[in-house]
């Protein structure tokens, strides 16, 4: 990263920070991560900006607020592998990668998926395990995960996921509840899931299945 970038993100993470207190950890996961290299051309002026923006595919890739708020949600410290469902550009696997050892990420969409490694691969991030696939499904391979973290909004949280999760493992995902969205953090302790409901949120909904290009 070049120290005009650098010190943009740095300044990112102030703006994060002064609206919602983010640990140092997930402070500097999002100071080192060059974020102008996920967002679409001709949008590269509004990198830096708490704001959401169209993406290919009829998505969006989140405002780096939601994506500070999610991780921290997460509780990444002490944790060592996380499964991310719905890549997108791949931003947030990239502010995940300065926080765990192994990152998991699936996308149903191909073409956002070629993308997403192709950006991995140009910024020298190799710790990001990509996937396509319906991400409703998880990624039994490498299971259980002591994170588990949905990037788009559920119905509900699939138990093929609960069963993918460590013990004490937690799962964050905005949940649709009623009209509105809801961040809705569980816990897995023994047979039992803590629920609590952290904040409304706005979230492309998670879909079915696989599409390719």
């Amino acid at each position: 990263m070049d120290n005009i970038t650098a010190m943009k993100t740095a300044r990112l993470a102030q703006e994060i920070e002064k609206k919602f207190s983010i640990s140092k950890e997930v402070y500097e996961a999002i100071s080192k991560t060059n974020r102008e290299a996920f967002v679409p051309r001709g949008f590269t002026h509004n990198a830096y900006k708490l704001d959401a923006l169209p993406m290919g595919s009829a998505q969006w890739i989140s405002s780096p607020l939601t994506v500070a708020k999610m991780t921290e949600y997460l509780k990444p410290q002490g944790a060592d592998r996380v499964l991310e469902v719905g890549c997108g550009s791949g931003y947030q696997a990239a502010v995940l990668s300065h926080l765990f050892r192994g990152v998991f990420t699936i996308e149903r969409i191909e073409s956002l998926m070629i993308e997403a490694k192709q950006r991995f691969r140009t910024l020298g991030i190799n710790n990001v395990h990509t996937r396509t696939d319906d991400g409703q499904n998880g990624w039994i391979q490498y299971a259980p995960y002591d994170r588990i973290l949905f990037s788009a909004t559920a119905k509900e949280i699939p138990q093929k996921l609960f069963d993918q999760l460590a013990e004490g493992g937690v799962l964050v995902a905005p949940l649709q509840k009623g009209n509105k969205q809801v961040i809705t953090r569980f816990t897995k302790r023994g047979a039992s899931i803590a629920k609590e409901e952290l904040e409304e949120c706005d979230f492309v909904p998670i879909l079915d299945g696989v599409q390719k290009y």
